[in-house]
C-alpha cells in the first residue's frame, strides 16, 4: 500500500531536500500491534476508539520508540491521541514527577488535551494538570508541589510555573507542540525557546503542525535530534452535497418508533445506520427484524469473512439496510448509499464526517438524519461547531429529499 502521506508539495520537497528528517512510513493497522500497556489499550478501547485512524496507525510508533517526530496532520485527524498515546505509554507511574510537557496555543486546547490524556490514562492512574491563564497561580502552585506525571498548558503560564519554580523541569523526558504553526504565528516563539532551554538537554520531542512553514522548521532544526516526519494528507471526504438534518426524538426509547417511522414514509435506496456499541447493533437488528424489515448488520466482533460477506450483499443491493459501528464507517463507499442514519451520535465530533462524508470526487448526493436526545444536545452542538455548521430540523416533506 503506497504511504497516504506520499505526496509532498513543493515546500516540503525543499524540506526534505535539505536532509532535515526522514520519512517514517510504517503502518500499524490496530491498536493491539502496537506493543501498547495493557492498561492504555484498555483506555484507548473504552474511550470509544475502535480502528487508528491513518495518522495514529503511523504516528504513535515512533513516538513510543523515543523518537523525535515531525507530524503534520489537518485537526479532527485524531493527532491528539497521537501523542496522548504516545506520552502515557512512556511514563513511570511511579514517579509523580513531571515527565512529559505539552504546549498548546489555546487554553481550550490545552483543556481539550488534558481531558483526551485522563481518559486515556483512566486505568494507568495518570496524574495530569493544565496549567493555562485565566486560573489560579496558586492552586497550579499547589497541585505542582503535589505532584504531576504530566503539565499541559499555554506558554505563558507554563514559562511562570518554570520562573516560580513550582514546575521543576528534572525529570522531564519528553516535550510536545501541538498546532506548532498557529504557536508561531500567535508570536509565542520566544517563550517557547525561553521554556525549552530550562529542560533537560536529553529530551523528545514531538511537533504536531497542520502546515510547515519555515520558522516550524527553523524550530525542528533547534530543538530535535534526528527527526522523523510523518505526513498525512488531508481527508477527501466531504460534507458538501449531503443534507443534514435532525430529528428531536427527546428519549432514547423513542428512537426506534421514530425509525420505523421513517422507513414506513420512505422508499429508501440503501441506507447505513450508525449506533455506538456491537451489542446495540445485535439489538437494533433483532428489533428491526422482528418488524418486518430486511437489514444486515457488522460490527467488530464479527471475523473478517463474515463481514466481507455481509457487505458483498449489501454492496450488490440485495440488502438494502446495514447497521454498523464506527468501526466500519471508513470502510463503507457503497455508490448507491443515500441515506445515512445516527441512530446514535457519534462520540467524537471527527466521526461525524467518517460516517457521512463522501469522497468529494463523485459528487454524488445523500441524506444524513441524526436522532438527537436530551443527553445529545452538547455533541450535537460541537459537531455542528467542529465543522461550521447549521443542521436543520427535518422537514415534513422528507421523501421529496431522498
Amino acid at each position: 500500500m503506497a504511504p497516504e502521506g506520499s505526496q509532498f508539495d513543493g515546500q516540503q520537497i525543499s524540506a526534505e531536500g535539505t536532509g532535515l528528517f526522514t520519512m517514517y512510513d510504517e503502518v500499524y493497522d490496530s491498536f493491539d500491534s502496537m506493543g501498547l500497556k495493557e492498561d492504555l489499550l484498555r483506555g484507548i478501547y473504552a474511550y470509544g476508539f475502535e480502528k487508528p485512524s491513518a495518522i495514529q496507525q503511523r504516528g504513535i510508533v515512533p513516538f513510543i520508540k523515543g523518537l523525535d517526530v515531525i507530524q503534520q496532520a489537518q485537526s479532527g485527524t485524531g493527532k491528539t491521541a497521537t501523542f496522548c498515546s504516545g506520552v502515557l505509554q512512556q511514563l513511570d507511574y511511579k514517579l509523580v514527577e513531571c515527565q512529559a510537557m505539552l504546549l498548546a496555543p489555546t487554553r481550550e486546547l490545552a483543556q481539550q488535551i488534558e481531558k483526551v490524556l485522563r481518559a486515556l490514562g483512566d486505568y494507568l492512574g495518570v496524574k495530569v494538570h493544565a496549567c493555562v491563564g485565566g486560573t489560579s497561580v496558586r492552586e497550579d502552585q499547589r497541585i505542582l508541589f503535589a505532584g504531576v506525571h504530566v503539565v499541559v498548558g499555554t506558554p505563558g503560564r507554563v514559562s511562570d510555573m518554570l520562573r516560580r519554580r513550582a514546575l521543576r523541569p528534572d525529570h522531564i523526558k519528553m516535550f510536545v507542540l501541538d498546532e506548532a504553526d498557529e504557536m508561531l504565528s500567535r508570536g509565542f516563539k520566544d517563550q517557547i525557546y525561553d521554556i525549552f532551554q530550562l529542560l533537560p538537554s536529553k529530551i523528545q520531542v514531538g511537533i504536531f503542525s497542520a502546515t510547515m512553514p519555515p520558522e516550524a522548521l527553523d524550530m525542528t532544526r533547534k530543538f530535535m535530534n534526528k527527526p522523523v516526519m510523518i505526513l498525512v494528507k488531508r481527508d477527501e471526504l466531504t460534507l458538501e452535497g449531503i443534507k443534514q438534518f435532525y430529528i428531536n426524538v427527546e428519549k432514547e426509547d423513542w428512537k426506534l418508533e421514530t425509525l420505523c417511522d421513517l422507513y414506513e414514509s420512505l422508499a429508501i435506496a440503501q441506507s447505513v445506520i450508525f449506533v455506538n456499541t456491537r451489542r446495540k447493533v445485535d439489538w437494533l437488528t433483532d428489533k428491526m427484524r422482528s418488524k418486518d424489515h430486511t437489514v444486515s448488520a457488522t460490527h467488530g466482533d464479527m471475523d473478517q469473512n463474515t463481514r466481507d460477506i455481509i457487505m458483498r450483499e449489501f454492496r450488490s443491493g440485495s440488502s438494502r439496510v446495514l447497521i454498523t459501528t464506527d468501526l466500519l464507517a471508513r470502510g463503507i463507499d457503497v455508490q448507491q448509499v443515500s441515506l445515512v442514519i445516527n441512530y446514535d451520535l457519534p462520540t467524537q465530533p471527527e466521526n461525524y464526517l467518517h460516517r457521512i462524508g463522501r469522497s468529494g470526487r463523485f459528487g454524488r448526493k445523500g441524506v444524513a438524519i441524526n436522532f438527537i436526545t436530551l443527553n445529545d444536545e452538547k455533541m450535537f452542538f460541537d459537531i455542528q461547531k467542529f465543522y461550521n455548521l447549521v443542521i436543520e430540523e427535518l422537514p415534513v416533506n422528507v421523501a421529496d429529499l431522498i
